[in-house]
């Protein structure tokens, strides 16, 4: 049936279950398709696809806490696009996660997953829960009883999860475990980011940081930055922002000034990163770091320094702060760090964005190279490993440095061009079945 006439566009029609004045994440994500549909040609026809999560699951997620109380926890999977393969992305348990956040995550996903070539769709799992304040056997069973609800989505070759915040190799093998349980088979395939003695892959934990620096060294190179004795900031300083940290450290960068959930820190003279990793490990933050001086929170954003590495949260470089960063270049570790607004101040000021879709696209493509050594349970070494993922970052980055070149457009929307075109080229070559 033909719409009516003089009905509202689709361009911006948006599913019931968002709030048009709030739309959060998933609003930031629309902003940046809206971006790239000018570049996409005769694809553009096919532009809807990619602002509709392709299926979404709310789940209810009870389980008995230690104090034999009854807790109830609110879980999500959201898969956005599949057209190039099974659904690939992490599972966070954070008391902020919203419907918003995942579906942002997710899409995300398939446009990293699509910038790097590596043949997966989007996808992004969470839990509305401070982990923190679970004992380690609530927090099993909350990974368990989750992995059960979602488990009709999930597969080795439909919907791989794998750590994202708060999460690592242990719940991943919980995970596994439980979703082999249900199957009646062991199935390593099923998450990825697992301990390398449950079929793992070596370099997976240090992947996201390592594909960080790699890019950073990429786009220091093209722009005339030397490394050596380059001031950096960092803020998050877990498996991305420290292991970034300490490669660009180990290149001769100077590491000034660090924030996290516990506290922000300065030395002008450069952090010693190793140390501070050690105290991490043991405080679980930067907080009273005594190599370094206590500085303001508000403060971070306007230190001295060449390279700025947000590592933590999205939306938290925005219109109030950008106009304060002083960093020539700024790679994002994090999932959407950076508002549209602040996007654009960024740019205004000369300040190169290497953007989270292809800057913290290691970690998904060890991802894979962990899934493929799981179906044929056949591993590589280390330095294999790195170098793999070093040459996909490099070819990844080239191509989208060129593309951003010809089209005189950001770095953000040259990535979304060049992955957008591939899964709309996907879903095109697909044609909709029935």
């Amino acid at each position: 049936m033909s719409s009516p006439t003089g009905a509202a566009s689709p361009t911006h029609s948006l599913p019931s279950y968002l709030q048009a004045d709030h739309l959060g994440p998933w609003g930031n994500y629309l902003q940046q398709v809206d971006r790239v549909t000018p570049y996409l040609g005769s694809l553009a026809r096919w532009v809807e696809t990619l602002k509709r999560p392709k299926r979404i699951l709310i789940v209810d997620v009870p389980i008995e806490l230690d104090n034999g109380t009854i807790a109830h926890y609110e879980g999500y999977r959201v898969q956005h696009n599949l057209s190039r393969g099974p659904g690939k992305g992490g599972v966070r348990f954070h008391q902020d996660v919203t419907l918003s956040e995942v579906m942002a995550l997710s899409a995300w996903m398939s446009v990293k997953n699509a910038a790097v070539n590596v043949p997966y769709g989007g996808a992004k799992g969470g839990i509305r829960v401070d982990p923190k304040k679970l004992s380690m056997g609530e927090l099993e069973r909350l990974t368990r009883r989750y992995t059960s609800e979602i488990g009709l989505l999930i597969g080795p070759s439909k919907d791989i999860p794998a750590p994202d915040v708060n999460t690592n190799g242990q719940v991943m093998a919980w995970m596994m475990d439980t979703y082999s349980m249900n199957v009646g088979a062991t199935a390593t395939g099923v998450v990825t980011g697992k301990p390398v003695d449950l079929g793992g892959s070596l370099g997976r934990v240090e992947a996201t940081g390592r594909g960080v620096f790699t890019v950073g060294v990429e786009a220091a190179k093209l722009t005339g930055l030397h490394l050596d004795g380059a001031r950096v900031a960092v803020q998050g300083f877990g498996n991305v922002g420290g292991i970034a940290a300490k490669l660009f450290a180990e290149a001769g960068a100077k590491v000034v000034a660090v924030q996290d959930h516990t506290g922000t820190i300065f030395n002008s003279k450069g952090v010693d990163v190793p140390a501070l990793l050690a105290h991490v490990k043991a405080r679980g933050g930067v907080g009273g770091f005594a190599g370094a001086d206590v500085m303001k929170a508000e403060e971070f954003w306007g230190v001295d320094c060449e390279i700025l590495i947000p590592a933590a949260l999205e939306g938290q470089i925005t219109k109030d702060n950008a106009g304060q960063i002083k960093a020539k270049l700024v790679i994002e570790g994090a999932n959407g760090p950076t508002t549209t607004e602040a996007d654009d101040i960024l740019h205004d000021k000369g300040v190169l964005v290497l953007p989270d879709v292809i800057a913290n696209a290691g970690g998904v493509t060890v991802s894979y190279f962990e899934w493929v050594q799981d179906f044929s349970s056949f591993f590589w070494s280390e330095d294999e490993i790195n170098a793999r993922l070093v040459r996909i970052m490099q070819e990844a980055f080239a191509g989208i440095w060129q593309v951003a070149q010809e089209h005189k457009v950001s770095l953000r929307t040259a990535t979304f061009i060049v992955a957008c075109q591939r899964i709309l080229h996907a879903r095109e070559m697909r044609g909709l079945y029935p």
